[in-house]
Order: structure tokens, then sequence, then C-alpha cells
């Protein structure tokens, strides 16, 4: 049997770029890692069920592709110690009754947003705030609140013994920055020549039109189309033999372990280890929802 994990922001030709630019020492040795992502205020994120803590989380539904990303970039993360909270314990959904639509309205959740209720109370932590340590000694500042007013931050930046890079959100099809210490500041298509090997698989090519990428400019929509199309090649790859899958199970079980780390090391107030994930060690945050499950 092949298994694949769907995981999706890795396959933007974006992040594909800026691991090249990792694995060729263009930053030097990484050092730290800063992945902030601040905004939603009181909004529904997309569905309820991201608010039911028996039901996933929103910390669980985003922070898997957080991990993947942190992971795809710098290696096994070690240990976590973090902070958790829900600051928007009541959720509003201006969709409903056909309102205003809410956050990508587009495809199923436009279909259904405006179904569900216009105010709901939320039980599952929309905040967090986090130390990472990876296992190579890389350190990682990491804050995914979901629930943050006033101004909204993005922030995925890369410190290493050479200089940083500073990467673009995820689908967006906007440009890293590079700034090398002594250099003048990279951030259009100059940034190829630092990688001149680099080059996009061929379906990655053949939906983007080109193997060599620095950013590009389609909507949402599409382009998330086109990752589940890349997703759907891999998968057709592994099982006609032509190469292993990219995202196998265990590192699909390592994304969820390190978001759960966050989420257990909150309602703790410990460390934690992935490896004590992996082993079913700690479940201080997962114990009442079995409970409600009767597992």
């Amino acid at each position: 049997m092949v298994l694949s994990v769907a995981e999706n922001y890795r396959r933007d030709p974006i992040n594909r770029l800026a691991k090249a630019l990792l694995n060729a020492g263009v930053i030097g040795e990484p050092r730290f890692l800063i992945h902030h992502a601040v905004g939603g205020g009181d909004r529904m994120m997309l569905s309820v069920w991201r608010h039911h803590k028996d039901q996933s989380g929103i910390l669980l539904d985003m922070g898997v592709h957080y991990a993947d990303m942190m992971e795809y970039f710098l290696g096994d993360i070690d240990m976590v110690y973090a902070r958790t909270r829900l600051h928007e314990p009541i959720r509003k959904n201006p969709a409903a009754g056909g309102g205003t639509d809410a956050p990508n309205p587009g495809g199923v959740y436009g279909r259904w947003q405006k179904e569900m209720p216009a105010e709901f109370e939320a039980t599952a932590e929309d905040a967090a705030y986090a130390t990472l340590t990876f296992k190579n000694g890389v350190v990682g500042q990491y804050i995914e609140d979901h629930a943050g007013r006033g101004q909204g931050v993005w922030a995925r930046q890369i410190y290493g013994s050479r200089g940083s890079m500073a990467l673009p959100g995820d689908r967006s099809g906007r440009h890293i920055t590079l700034n090398i210490d002594g250099e003048d500041t990279i951030s259009d298509e100059k940034i190829l020549e630092l990688v001149p090997d680099f080059h996009l698989d061929a379906v990655t090519t053949d939906l983007w039109g080109g193997n060599r990428l620095w950013r590009y400019d389609f909507s949402f929509s599409e382009t998330d189309r086109k990752i589940i199309a890349i997703e759907y090649g891999d998968f057709a790859g592994a099982i006609s033999g032509a190469h292993p899958i990219e995202v196998d199970a265990a590192q699909g079980t390592r994304s969820v372990a390190v978001a759960y780390a966050i989420l257990e090391s909150g309602a703790s107030g410990h460390i934690v280890t992935i490896d004590d994930m992996l082993a079913e060690q700690i479940d201080d945050y997962q114990r009442e929802i079995n409970e409600g499950m009767g597992i």
C-alpha cells in the first residue's frame, strides 16, 4: 500500500525556493526561527468545528501545517514549551443568514457558512505562544494567535550565521526577502542567481508555467487547486514507483505531535518533548477529549 499525507504549504513554489536557499547555505548555518501569525478577532475561522476542542480546534487545524513547514525547513523539533489561551469564548459568523461573507467565502466554505449560527460558544484554545527547540540546535519563537485584534501580523523569518530570509505567506505568490551581511537586500529575481541548480519538479513546472520561479500571480483559489494537483501528482508517482512519497505517515504524525505538544505544554505548564508525544506518554490536554468520547 502507498499512504500519502496531502500536506500543502511545502509544495508552494516559493517555499521550494526557500528550501533550496537554505540547502545552499545562502544565509549560513540556521540559528533561529520566528513564526508569528496574529489576527482574527472574534470572527469564526471558516467553520464552527474549528472552535470546538473535541473536534480538533484551530491550533491543531492550522498548527499541523505550520509544524510541517518548520520541520521541512529546519529538521525535527525536539522540545516545546508553550502557553495557550482561549481569548474569545464567543465567536461570531458574519455570513449567517446570507449576511457579509466570512473570511475565505469561496467553494465549500461559502456554501455552508451562511447556514452556520451567527454566534456560538468556542471551547478550543485560540492562541499559543511557544518556544521550540530543534534537534540541530535551532531555536524557534512561535505565536499562533487567531484572536488577535488591531494590526494583524504575519512573519516567518529564519536567521543564520551569514544573514536572514523573510518568507511571504503560504500560497500568496509574493517574494522572499534576503539580507546577507555586507550585501544589498535581495527581493527580486536576482535571488535565483544564488541557487543555479534550483528547479521545480515536472508537475509543478507544468502547473505554474516555469521551473525557476521567484514569485507568481494567481488567485488564492487557483493556487490552492494547483497545489492539490501537485499532491495528487506526488501520490500517483509514488504508486507507479517513480519516487518515494514526500510526506509519509511518519512525517504527518510528527506534525500532529508538534501541534499537540504545544497544547499539552499549555495544559501542564511543562516542557514537552516530541518523543514523549509520539510515545503517547502525555495526555493532560487530550484526557478530557478521550473521556468525553468514552475512549
